[in-house]
């Protein structure tokens, strides 16, 4: 009676120890890496002549799955679906510059930083702003859901007057409307407004200067109670760095020296 007592308890914990197997398993079992990635934020996330995902963003992905075995799939998500993508499974972790906010961490568990961007403004010719304080009373706008767009929110809000914010569902509107006068400026991460000024698609363009907004250090997000995936993340992007990996894919889609993704008296 004694050993059939013990027998169970093994057992019990024997099964216990299977249930809890948690997404990184899942993961490498399936053989399959579902990354949430924005295909509309040159450089980190885009697609090429062929269709084909290609960026920053994607390169972090594939790499990601390489280490882990498995291939990797691109989601594509608009920036106001990444955590929806997440929380409702139809992606496995998010790698689409997602600034790690408290406000997020609420629902998602969020990684040291794998990224890091200075905001500057971007405008037209004929606006006369030169500097970011010159956006007050003017009609700007955002993209929804970012950094970005919720701190230009914020400031428009604070200064009141005849300034007006509009927000868009993707950057490439939001870079749209600047460039058709729907808007005077926006704020925008320095790739992007150096993709966009390279690409040549906009005419009358130009970049006047940063935006005073602390740098947006961005992470890698997984589901708020996978412990084991969000510690291999972080075990991941500190490889990333300490083998070059990460100034490697900074050299190829953004170029010059990468920002430093440690906060100044901060340990990650």
């Amino acid at each position: 009676m004694k050993f059939t007592r013990i027998a169970l308890a093994l057992t019990a914990v024997f099964l216990a120890g299977q249930a809890q197997a948690d997404k990184l398993d899942d993961i490498i079992e399936s053989g399959k890496l579902r990354c949430a990635v924005t295909l509309d934020f040159p450089p980190m996330g885009s697609r090429d002549a062929q269709n084909n995902p290609v960026g920053f963003d994607v390169d972090y992905c594939n790499d990601l799955a390489k280490v882990l075995g498995v291939t990797a799939e691109v989601v594509e998500t608009p920036f106001p679906d990444r955590i929806p993508a997440l929380v409702s499974g139809r992606a496995d972790v998010i790698v689409a510059s997602t600034s790690d906010t408290l406000e997020r961490a609420k629902t998602v568990a969020m990684t040291i930083p794998y990224f890091a961007f200075q905001m500057v403004v971007l405008t037209r010719d004929d606006t006369g702003i030169t500097k970011y304080e010159d956006i007050k009373d003017r009609p700007v706008g955002n993209t929804s859901g970012t950094y970005e767009a919720i701190a230009l929110e914020k400031d428009v809000k604070k200064w009141g007057g005849k300034g007006s914010f509009r927000a868009y569902q993707s950057q490439n509107d939001t870079i749209l409307a600047v460039a058709q006068g729907h808007i005077d400026a926006t704020v925008v991460t320095n790739t992007v407004a150096a993709s966009t000024l390279k690409s040549g698609k906009y005419k009358g363009l130009k970049v006047v200067g940063n935006a005073p907004y602390v740098i947006d250090y961005v992470s890698l997000a997984a589901a708020r109670n996978e412990y084991g995936l969000i510690h291999y993340l972080n075990l991941f992007v500190n490889q990333q760095v300490r083998t070059g990996r990460y100034a490697e894919l900074y050299e190829k889609w953004v170029g010059g020296t990468p920002v430093d993704l440690t906060v100044p008296n901060v340990y990650y």
